[in-house]
């Protein structure tokens, strides 16, 4: 008798005898999404980058008179100017926050230097209609920013490289100046680029977004076929599970299927993903070796990483007895699975 074409519809027999044909196709039916990222609520476009710089521009006077008190008046215009500064130092919120606290002496901690880019990137006043601490907080952020940019690069040790050791401050606020009126070399750019990653900080703050692809495509299949969930929050935990699943089936208190969904786009992360799903398959085997209620374990994964090491998706499909879908096969997860019996078509 032929096998099952389909991994997710073959007995544990089947899987096993070949499970390298199944690994292939499962593979096969893989997508990236590194290219194409939703934009999210904050994105900023370029006008509107170029828009805040400009005000920038303005305010100091090309840069002839930079200073905290121009750059500030500048942030008062327009509150992505802060942004603007922060871009130009090359350092990330918290990093900018964490000297603004060693060197200004105005304590800054990560979230609320995460709090104010965020608010300064959607369009939010960071100092009007604001206590005096954010003020405080937003003038120390700006104070920190002009000072790095107007020293230029100090001298450091053989073999090591200053951030900020980049065409725009290499020379303090001589080289901006001459960035700003003389505009800035291709080649110079992709150099800055290539230290870089086009995007990068934008990828950061959408990867939770990403992610979330696999997960809303499950809920929609489960409400679609009328199947009651409970849908797991960050950081929850239940009983033996020290990381909870993203779903449970029908409810968290006696969960008859456990479903994981999870994108990777580089083989560290599906690694990571693909521990977590065993592990989860080793609590159902403890489970059944203790008569304790157990449950059937399902896993929705995608995304380019997964497809790196032909082991991990072995490792996946033996962790979940075949019950492994991907964006491409998420249609059949309600009756190729347990779910189908507490399907109630709407």
């Amino acid at each position: 008798m032929a096998a099952s074409s389909r991994h997710f519809e073959a007995t544990e027999e089947e899987l096993e005898a070949n499970i390298d044909r199944y690994v292939d196709d499962f593979i096969n039916g893989l997508q990236s999404f590194f290219l194409v990222m939703p934009k999210g609520a904050d994105f900023v476009e370029f006008p509107r980058f170029q828009s805040a710089y400009r005000i920038l521009e303005r305010q100091t006077r090309n840069f002839s008179d930079f200073s905290s008190s121009s750059a500030l008046a500048a942030v008062q215009q327009d509150p992505l100017v802060l942004v603007v500064l922060r871009v130009m130092t090359g350092l990330s919120p918290p990093e900018l926050a964490h000297l603004a606290t060693a060197i200004v002496g105005v304590p800054v901690d990560q979230s609320n230097a995460r709090r104010l880019d965020k608010r300064a990137r959607t369009g939010h006043s960071i100092l009007t209609g604001v206590t005096p601490l954010t003020r405080q907080r937003v003038s120390a952020l700006v104070s920190m920013a002009v000072r790095l940019l107007d020293q230029g690069v100090p001298l450091v040790g053989e073999g090591a490289i200053h951030r900020l050791d980049k065409i725009d401050t290499q020379r303090g606020i001589e080289s901006l100046r001459e960035l700003a009126l003389g505009g800035v070399p291709y080649p110079a750019l992709l150099y800055e680029r290539f230290l870089g990653r086009p995007f990068a900080t934008h990828r950061d703050t959408i990867s939770e977004q990403v992610g979330d692809l696999l997960e809303e495509a499950v809920t929609v299949k489960l409400q679609s076929s009328g199947i009651t969930y409970y849908k797991v929050g960050r950081a929850e935990r239940f009983e033996d599970m020290d990381q909870g699943p993203d779903f449970f089936v029908p409810d968290q208190f006696h969960p008859a299927i456990v479903i994981e969904a999870k994108l990777a786009e580089d083989d560290g992360t599906a690694r990571d993903k693909v521990t977590r799903i065993q592990h989860l398959a080793e609590l159902r085997e403890q489970r059944k070796r203790r008569n304790d209620p157990s449950f059937e374990l399902i896993a929705c994964v995608d995304g380019r990483g997964f497809g790196i090491r032909r082991e991990d998706v072995k490792k996946l499909l033996i962790a979940t007895k075949g019950k492994l879908f991907s964006l491409q096969t998420i249609d059949n997860i309600s009756q190729s699975t347990g779910l189908r019996g507490f399907s109630h078509p709407l």
